[in-house]
């Protein structure tokens, strides 16, 4: 079966969220694979793109301008319990959501379905920063990187390879596991070196 960008989003905030609960109350402050990020700038980041999806299935248009710096300072109260908050929200709106409406959004009109696609990418890969934040290991479903490859490939290098999107491809053995190379397009090293 081929995921839909709202299948995308949908099973995407399930899997962050199993992250979520196995950060421990300690756990926020530890590094991540992200350049200068804890795994909480990784949830208040990721909250922020989680925000963005529940604004475009409102027919809002969400505002770029208001990118959280550091993104931990999105993030108020108890980190579990303030994005379990941003679930419900998100999963009530995307049920029967029309993905074909066209919306306004910072960079140009655009339907439901393609404003979508991306913060459902962010929710696989960040899940994975989380989780190796803690020491934990997650395996990101075939279906959420094939949708990744069709929504990513298409963006030219020049765009896409840059430290708001995706660092440099890293090299990995051509018998990695098909999780490790997709990590390693992405810009992330998955083989523990």
């Amino acid at each position: 079966m081929t995921w839909t960008p709202d299948v995308t989003f949908v099973q995407g905030l399930d899997f962050f969220s199993a992250v979520v609960d196995r950060v421990p109350a300690d756990g926020w402050e530890r590094p991540s694979p992200c350049a200068g990020w804890s795994a909480l700038d990784v949830l208040g980041h990721v909250g922020f793109t989680t925000e963005f999806g529940t604004k475009l299935l409102r027919g809002e248009s969400p505002d770029f301008s208001a990118i959280p710096d550091p993104p931990r300072s999105a993030v108020s109260g108890d980190p579990g319990q303030w994005w379990r908050a941003l679930v419900a929200p998100a999963k009530g709106l995307v049920q029967g959501a029309d993905l074909t409406r066209v919306v306004d959004s910072p960079i140009g009109p655009r339907s439901i379905g393609d404003g979508l696609s991306f913060p459902g990418v962010d929710l696989f890969l960040h899940g994975w920063d989380l989780a190796r934040s803690v020491g934990a290991d997650v395996s990101i479903p075939a279906e959420a990187m094939d949708f990744a490859h069709q929504v990513i490939d298409p963006i030219p290098d020049e765009q896409k390879r840059s430290p708001r999107v995706f660092g440099s491809v890293i090299d990995v053995p051509p018998d990695a596991s098909p999780q490790v190379k997709f990590l390693a397009w992405a810009g992330r090293d998955a083989t523990g070196s």
